[in-house]
């Protein structure tokens, strides 16, 4: 088994029903889930989860510990600018803070970022560098 994996993340959240709410709203089906403690989500091999910031701390063995976000950035590439422009709109219409708007940037991309209610950062962005899988998920290409 390779060690340079992720198989899950998690991510505190202050109310588990609005994370709930918002990412159904990007399109987003919970997976499992312990009521009003913890949901997560299938995601091209691996999952992702949403935590109770309270619970995550307890869970952690720091239950006195203040969790807190935006220090990483996750990201979804898209095959088009028409796509990343469109999840940008979805993300801002359930209620994401616009962070920065898509826009061409330096490395010869298209990108935009914004943050779920709970101040997650998430990048939408189009690399024409790297291409997509079939079923969306990225092999980084040989240089």
């Amino acid at each position: 088994m390779t060690p340079q994996r992720v198989t899950l993340i998690t991510l505190g959240v202050a109310d588990l029903e609005r994370a709930k709410t918002f990412y159904a709203a990007l399109g987003w089906t919970p997976t499992r889930e312990v009521e009003g403690q913890v949901v997560f989500y299938q995601i091209n091999g691996m999952a992702l989860g949403f935590f109770g910031l309270g619970s995550l701390a307890k869970d952690q063995g720091r239950p006195d510990a203040q969790l807190g976000v935006g220090a990483m950035t996750l990201a979804q590439n898209f095959n088009t600018e028409a796509e990343v422009d469109a999840a940008y709109k979805t993300a801002i219409e359930a209620g994401a803070a616009v962070l920065k708007e898509p826009q061409k940037v330096f490395w010869g991309g298209y990108s935009g970022y914004y943050a779920d209610p709970d101040g997650h950062v998430w990048e939408v962005a189009h690399n024409p560098f790297w291409p997509l899988n079939e079923d969306g998920s990225l092999t980084l290409p040989p240089e």
